[in-house]
């Protein structure tokens, strides 16, 4: 035992003393010239180092490929740069592959989408032929809770794209080549129409339809390989999915409370009379209390309209009107932390000021908000005064460039079929590509202890499963 220790601490000795030789000796190479002078230090005298790097591709494979620093030259003597390049020379230099998002659609019975619009299938079929046939959707308030409409239209329509590789999302028909998992339920439609239970009747249609919905959704492969996680559910309504919700909690949800536009503004500073407006419910419970500690510090300020209003009684036109003649328009928080108010003031170019501390906007990590919106946090705008000076204190030159900004940013809340580029439902889907390396994380950390070796009593092992219920 004593020789083994003492061949292993002179093998180390040995081994630090060989190491310690070389770093000396590459040293005096690097910094001493032959005349014993400083040498001066060049890169190129280096050897090319050649890195091993790993990228994930949008299906959530990891591929590795060799990157270099080495730059080549031409025979005219141009430096051509060496990118990450995949056998076919097809990757771009900064390591990404463009291709488009690629999405399962489950084939939910019509029931669940397109009938909800009084569409008729014939034959068996489940989609319209959105060639010859597309399904309008009611306007009115309608349209705010309309996204899971236009999705589920540029899905379809991919497979018929002359050219689905300049698409920014292409559906599949093997969910394994899949990046996200669509639930084509129209469910703010859902809620809008049939939330009430008819005469002898317990549950609505709308609570038929969700129990429904989970039970098949929950049914599926693929629901049970990730447990949900990448799954893409649309509730956009407050109370849509309001049974489902909690069953189907893993999920994706798409909040995207927008689907107004005004043409043709030729509004400026000047003619909007109006210089702050705020028209809605003003008691809220939560965190809607500022709603009302606001309205008594601006109700006799000049040039402010800050009053209750409802939907009711041609009540959104009438805000409509109001935050067109507006400088800029108040969204505060009510019972949850944002409303379709602010999307509907970008619509009007009505400078929206911001007062909710909690607010989660779309598009913000590549949309800078501050550009075109005034954010106040809660604890300062109830201050007496404080809100007031300030919108005051915004100049004209300042409020200009907001509204001009706000004229150009307005599309990318806009629903539009066919969808055109930097429009709200590209847009959408975007977002959702860069959320697929989060999602796919958090699929591979939950399958950590999803299958254990354990040691049995005879010596051996044996592989534990968990059952499908784990997640």
């Amino acid at each position: 035992m004593a020789e083994k220790q003492s061949y292993s601490v002179s093998r180390k000795s040995f081994f630090g003393l060989f190491l310690t030789t070389i770093m000396l000796f590459l040293l005096s190479w690097l910094f001493v010239s032959s005349t014993g002078r400083p040498r001066s230090f060049d890169r190129k005298s280096l050897p090319t180092l050649i890195l091993p790097t790993v990228f994930q591709s949008s299906n959530g494979l990891s591929r590795t490929i060799l990157a270099s620093n080495e730059t080549k030259r031409d025979g005219g003597g141009k430096v051509e740069e060496q990118g990450f390049q995949d056998k076919d020379g097809a990757m771009p230099c900064n390591g990404t592959v463009k291709e488009p998002l690629k999405i399962f659609m489950y084939d939910l019975d019509p029931e669940f989408h397109f009938r909800l619009l009084n569409w008729k299938p014939q034959g068996g079929r489940v989609w319209p032929d959105i060639r010859t046939e597309i399904p309008r959707y009611p306007g009115g308030l309608n349209l705010q809770h309309s996204v899971e409409y236009w999705l589920t239209l540029d899905l379809l329509t991919s497979e018929i794209s002359d050219n689905p590789n300049n698409r920014v999302v292409i559906r599949v028909q093997n969910s394994s080549e899949a990046d996200l998992i669509f639930v084509p339920f129209f469910s703010s439609l859902s809620y809008n129409r049939f939330s009430k239970a008819r005469r002898h009747r317990k549950r609505s249609r709308n609570k038929v339809l969700q129990a429904k919905l989970v039970k098949f959704v929950t049914a599926q492969k693929e629901w049970k390989m990730s447990g949900g996680r990448d799954h893409i559910i649309l509730a956009h309504h407050p109370n849509s999915m309001l049974y489902a919700r909690m069953q189907l909690w893993p999920a994706v949800f798409i909040l995207a409370d927008f689907g107004r536009n005004y043409v043709n503004d030729s509004s400026d500073f000047d003619s909007r009379q109006t210089l702050l407006f705020f028209q809605g419910s003003i008691y809220r419970k939560d965190g809607g209390y500022a709603r009302q500690e606001l309205f008594y510090l601006l109700k006799d300020e000049k040039d402010v309209h800050f009053s209750f209003g409802s939907i009711k009684k041609d009540g959104v036109n009438k805000a409509s009107r109001g935050m067109h003649s507006s400088k800029f328009c108040l969204n505060i928080a009510g019972d949850t932390p944002s409303s379709n108010r602010l999307f509907d003031a970008i619509a009007s170019h009505c400078v929206p000021v911001i007062i909710s501390d909690d607010i989660e906007l779309p598009y913000e990590d590549v949309l800078d908000y501050s550009e075109f919106c005034v954010f106040v946090r809660t604890s300062d705008a109830i201050k007496e005064k404080f809100l007031i000076n300030l919108i005051r204190s915004i100049s004209k030159k300042e409020w200009t460039q907001m509204w001009e900004k706000l004229k150009e940013v307005e599309p990318l809340f806009e629903y539009q079929y066919p969808a055109k580029d930097g429009n709200a439902v590209q847009m959408i889907w975007k977002e959702l590509a860069r959320k697929v390396p989060g999602v796919k994380m958090k699929i591979n950390k939950s399958r950590r202890f999803s299958s254990t070796v354990v040691p049995q009593e005879d010596g051996g092992l044996r592989s534990i499963r968990a059952p499908n219920n784990f997640w």
